[in-house]
């Protein structure tokens, strides 16, 4: 049932409420989808029973979606479902990735990191590094030429919303002497391992701390003997080239949908339920990042000219 002191309205306008045990996030307007808030880290082991239980708890969703988690890539159960594609990156030895799954331009690009003085160690969550991470923040207010989310945080801000998961987390920093110039939050989600945040400092995007941060987060896999280590959804544009480039492969899940209302039923079968933007061809996708980039070009003009004074190679990423 739905636990009533665990709902809540999010600054982000989700509601987040338990049902059966766990946690539950609805978000949309006119077509309300439910999903596990806690998917990458949980499996829903029986999925009927949960639907019957969220039908019972008359929670306000059309739509019911989730997925199964690595290493389930084959459909196990009724419902509709399509493919839903991660980043993936197989990990054996560390050797094994920097002589075979990355190229000679990546491997360069570590080497240039480490001849200009990048440094990747494990991290604590002290003031320290907390500072580093508002200071990495508020950098920019575009990134990958899009509005960034955590621009003009305060300390006190990110103290508090990225502290909440560190029970699963190993904190790994980029340091340029004392300076924290990008870090990477690599949860623990039992049968594999993810990238929870990657960023830097544009300003230091020429040293390639991105791919160090990877590097570090390989070695600390196979150290621990984790056998995939995930960098969410398999992406179009840019980002898919830098993943491809450090390792990751492309691998398809199943992802169920299961209708809640007749609202949701009819969605569903006018193939309404994953919104416009992802059914739309790559060269429109690609025209109208570059029609966005142009009108964040004009009204970041300062940031845009910080962004574009070093160009990223396809090995990189900011």
């Amino acid at each position: 049932m739905v636990h009533p002191a665990a709902s809540q309205e999010g600054v982000s306008g989700r509601l987040d409420m338990i049902v059966a045990g766990m946690a539950v996030e609805v978000s949309g307007s006119l077509l309300k989808t439910a999903r596990l808030s806690e998917e990458w880290y949980e499996d829903l082991e029986d999925p009927q029973a949960f639907v019957a239980e969220m039908k019972r708890s008359g929670i306000r969703a059309d739509l019911f979606t989730f997925w199964q988690r690595l290493p389930r890539t084959e459909p196990r159960h009724g419902y509709a479902t399509e493919p839903e594609t991660i980043a993936v990156l197989p990990v054996t030895t560390y050797e094994h990735w920097y002589k075979s799954q990355i190229n000679n331009k990546t491997r360069n690009l570590l080497v240039k990191a480490g001849k200009k003085g990048v440094v990747v160690r494990e991290a604590v969550f002290d003031d320290a590094f907390v500072e580093g991470i508002t200071a990495i923040f508020n950098e920019t207010p575009i990134r990958q030429e899009r509005r960034f989310a955590h621009y003009g945080k305060s300390v006190a801000t990110v103290r508090r919303e990225f502290s909440r998961f560190l029970f699963r987390e190993t904190l790994l920093g980029a340091y340029l002497g004392d300076e924290l110039i990008g870090f990477i939050m690599l949860a623990d989600a039992g049968r594999y391992a993810t990238l929870t945040q990657i960023i830097s400092l544009v300003r230091h995007r020429d040293k390639s701390p991105n791919n160090a941060l990877i590097a570090k987060a390989v070695e600390v896999c196979a150290e621990r003997q984790v056998k995939q280590l995930v960098y969410a959804l398999w992406p179009r544009g840019p980002l898919r080239e830098f993943k491809r480039h450090n390792g990751f492969e492309p691998v398809a899940l199943p992802r169920y949908y299961v209708p809640l209302t007749y609202k949701g039923r009819l969605a569903l079968d006018l193939k309404l339920h994953r919104g416009p933007f992802e059914r739309l061809p790559e060269e429109t996708i690609t025209f109208l990042r570059d029609l966005r980039s142009k009108f964040y070009g004009y009204r970041y003009k300062s940031a845009f000219a910080a962004l574009n004074k070093k160009p990223a190679s396809p090995g990189q990423s900011s």
